[in-house]
């Protein structure tokens, strides 16, 4: 499940890594508006179309690309043989004394929704950026494109002890409050706390699935370390009604040890708990990338269980240079 081809074919060295740094406006930990901004100019990496043709549990005979795509009042006209007489307008008829009945339109701009995920688990790198950083660019990539689409855009965005929830707007200007929105809520430097992952996890679902109203695009972007039966419910329903796709943030050593020519330890620490590794021992780095390939192969299972596209994004290289290699703004 997790497509690890850029980090075995591509050796990345300090510098590629510090030019990155650079070119993004980033350091890697902290996030910024200058950083996000710049996304603006790369939107263009995303098509955002349906993908898929979709029936909804409560759809009728026609099918379309996107699951209950709202429809708006467009105008009344005359009556005209073959209409149906549901659509008649019985106020501009009683007006007029001329028979109107109303014309509808599919609405123009899509809902996209945002799910950010930055929970304690998301500040961990050991490349080129952290987990959550990644996820924020990536929140801001999809946001820019979606306002260039003329798309509304809104979200839910939680860490630790907060979550807030953005209802969905289409100017430029609440593509900013977002982005602002993700520059607040990120904060790696808050103390370490003793949380229970999944009930904020479930939580934040909740939120969304009270946000996100039928024919919207959703995108999940987390670790998934929160997830657990009861929030893939939650997920489940929004996706009986939503297009979701779910991009699941990894970092290198969350797949395998480093490599290392020598035996050595090597201590590792959410802020909390701290955990030793043994570098240089086959078989101890045969049994931690076979435990953390099972723990990737359970949140599969889960967004398979019920149909939902699952992505990998590695927070070791820049989205950018992902999207191009791996082809996939069509799939995102």
């Amino acid at each position: 499940m997790v497509n690890n081809e850029l980090n075995k074919n591509n050796a990345v060295t300090p510098k590629d890594i510090q030019l990155w740094l650079e070119k993004y406006k980033t350091n890697g930990v902290d996030i910024g508006l200058p950083e996000l901004l710049s996304y603006r100019s790369l939107s263009h990496l995303l098509n955002l179309s349906p993908s898929r043709d979709i029936a909804g549990a409560l759809s009728g005979g026609d099918r379309s690309k996107i699951k209950g795509r709202g429809m708006e009042f467009d105008e009344a006209r005359h009556y005209q043989p073959g209409d149906d007489i549901r659509s008649i307008d019985w106020r501009v008829t009683a007006r007029t004394g001329k028979t109107h009945t109303k014309v509808f339109r599919e609405e123009r701009d899509r809902p996209v929704f945002v799910f950010t995920d930055f929970t304690q688990s998301m500040y961990f790198g050991t490349a080129y950026l952290c987990k959550s950083v990644q996820a924020a660019h990536l929140a801001s990539l999809i946001t820019w494109n979606a306002i260039q689409r003329g798309d509304k855009v809104g979200g839910v965005i939680f860490n630790n002890t907060q979550d807030i929830e953005l209802k969905p707007k289409a100017q430029a200007k609440s593509a900013l409050s977002l982005i602002q929105t993700l520059v607040d809520v990120h904060k790696p430097e808050f103390e370490a706390l003793q949380i229970d992952a999944q009930s904020v996890f479930l939580k934040a679902t909740q939120r969304l699935q009270y946000l996100a109203k039928p024919g919207a695009l959703v995108y999940l972007i987390s670790d998934f370390n929160g997830l657990n039966n009861a929030s893939m419910a939650v997920i489940s329903n929004i996706a009986r009604h939503c297009e979701v796709k779910a991009i699941l943030v990894n970092d290198p050593m969350e797949i395998s040890l480093p490599n290392s020519a020598v035996q050595q330890t090597l201590t590792i620490t959410n802020g909390i708990e701290r955990q030793q590794v043994n570098l240089g021992e086959a078989a101890s780095n045969q049994k931690y990338q076979a435990q953390q390939a099972s723990h990737f192969q359970g949140i599969k299972q889960l967004f398979a269980r019920y149909a939902i596209g699952l992505r990998t994004i590695s927070s070791a290289y820049p989205i950018e240079q992902q999207l191009n290699q791996r082809d996939m703004g069509e799939l995102l």
